[in-house]
């Protein structure tokens, strides 16, 4: 038995595996995040590791006996968040997450002060990564940015609590901007930039790779084996490319979760800055990958469900339901509630509803901002294809798959075929599993296969010419600002 930890934004996610590659079980507990001031994102580590032991608690219950049978345990997690200990391993403040917007100006500092940035990383420096972050602190919290001793991601906070070692892996800190991307390793140019050296950064592992075996303590309290060992695991969209299967160059996903990523595996480090497009390294040595991300995906549909006091599971049948006509005269929506990385890496940007009229009811809002979401994901194929990456069909994954209006949308408007697969839920926390089993020597073969597929969705030439008009509304709303919509 495997088991999969995901440290989501918005739940901690534990699944058990076993060596048929079936999920026995799975189990959560929800997250909250803090907002003390406009643009910024927090989380208590502690409280990831509280609801990591309650999930784990769920399994033990429900599953005593495979959960005894635990192997190895594999980690997957939110990437880019700053979580800065002292020399005793103490947590110096909340994290600061992905989706914080404060580091803005550090950024053009740091684009500034290190010309080779680009080259090392493959990437813009943005506010959401974690190294402007680190110049933050420096320039807003002196003194307690002084005591920093160890900075870690997310996922490798938990595998210090597990194991008592600081490690992490390439997927993950290729989204920091301290990892030369090309050759995976830290780069002490990149670290100088920020005031840092080696000695504040974890030690560096493969994936699929041991980093630990789990602390005596635990074992004990958990009723484990003392050989347990703990993976290097992956960033959250890379371990949900291994639980999808995404593991060849071509192979690739979109993730409809709190943001929006749309995932493409590459045998070669294969950079497109200009457009905003990440390029990062895969979970497993010699792969790397491609992404686009939008910061707000199905987090749109979940605020606009709290606008209009409805939930998505009403909402979505509603939008279903609405004539051609009613879709084709419904407001455009720019989904940049957090700021947008791709491709406009504009951390000002904002949300807009445009064209609302007296007929303008919920369910032509509901569809509004899938469609805008769609439209986000569009703007990011485009961006891989400037970057000459080409695909012919794309996994959906994500808490947005559970909808088959939404996916043949999708479809419909990046006129590629999208499919959903059994299993497909469980995501990163499938992936983290598996980089575990990986790590106790199973044939990637064999533990990566890709899930049998759900459901078909191909581009429907119905709606085309409509789509592309809107969608050259919705660009040109961000490029011009508001204007009339018809």
């Amino acid at each position: 038995m495997f088991l999969g930890i995901d440290l989501g934004t918005s739940e901690v996610k534990v699944v058990l595996l076993n060596t048929q590659n079936r999920v026995l079980a799975s189990a959560g507990c929800a997250l909250s995040v803090s907002r003390p001031h406009p643009r910024w994102s927090e989380q208590d580590p502690a409280s990831w590791w509280q609801a990591t032991c309650d999930a784990i608690d769920q399994l033990r219950q429900s599953h005593p006996g495979p959960f005894a049978a635990i192997q190895a345990i594999g980690l997957s997690g939110q990437m880019h968040g700053a979580v800065v200990l002292d020399a005793d391993d103490r947590v110096l403040r909340p994290a600061i997450l992905w989706n914080d917007m404060r580091s803005a100006d550090e950024c053009a500092e740091l684009t500034q002060s290190t010309p080779e940035l680009l080259q090392i990383t493959g990437n813009l420096a943005m506010p959401g990564f974690t190294a402007p972050k680190l110049l933050w602190l420096a320039k807003h919290e002196p003194e307690l940015h002084a005591r920093v001793a160890s900075v870690l991601l997310p996922k490798d906070y938990l595998r210090l609590q597990l194991t008592g070692e600081k490690a992490s892996e390439p997927s993950d800190a290729a989204g920091t901007l301290w990892l030369d991307v090309a050759k995976r390793d830290w780069s002490d140019l990149m670290l100088a930039a920020t005031g840092l050296t080696r000695a504040h950064m974890p030690r560096l592992v493969e994936g699929d790779a041991v980093s630990g075996r789990l602390k005596p303590a635990l074992a004990e309290r958990w009723g484990l084996a003392s050989s347990v060992i703990v993976a290097g695991g992956g960033g959250d969209n890379a371990a949900s490319a291994i639980g999808i299967g995404a593991t060849e160059p071509g192979d690739g996903f979109i993730s409809l979760g709190t943001s929006g990523v749309l995932f493409v595996v590459n045998d070669r480090f294969r950079p497109n800055p200009a457009s905003a497009v990440h390029a990062f390294c895969h979970a497993l040595p010699g792969r790397w990958h491609q992404m686009s991300v939008i910061l707000s995906a199905a987090s749109c549909l979940r605020w606009l469900c709290r606008l209009v006091g409805t939930d998505e599971a009403t909402l979505l049948p509603e939008v279903a339901s609405l004539s051609v006509e009613a879709c084709d005269t419904a407001p455009i929506f720019l989904p940049y509630l957090s700021g947008e990385r791709t491709p406009h890496n504009d951390p000002y940007a904002q949300g807009v509803f445009h064209g609302l009229t007296h007929a303008t009811d919920r369910a032509m809002l509901g569809y509004a901002v899938l469609e805008g979401i769609a439209f986000g994901l569009k703007d990011g194929l485009d961006a891989l294809h400037e970057a000459g990456t080409e695909v012919s069909t794309l996994s959906l994954m994500g808490g947005g798959a559970r909808s088959p209006y939404w996916a043949q949308l999708i479809a419909d408007i990046l006129q590629t075929r999208i499919v959903t697969h059994h299993g497909g839920e469980a995501g990163g926390a499938l992936g983290a599993a598996r980089l575990g089993w990986l790590a106790c020597g199973g044939d990637p073969a064999v533990v990566c296969e890709k899930p049998p597929i759900r459901a078909e969705y191909l581009p429907s030439q119905q709606r085309s010419a409509t789509l592309a008009r809107r969608l050259q509304q919705y660009r040109a709303i961000y490029r011009d600002g508001p204007g009339p919509l018809h």
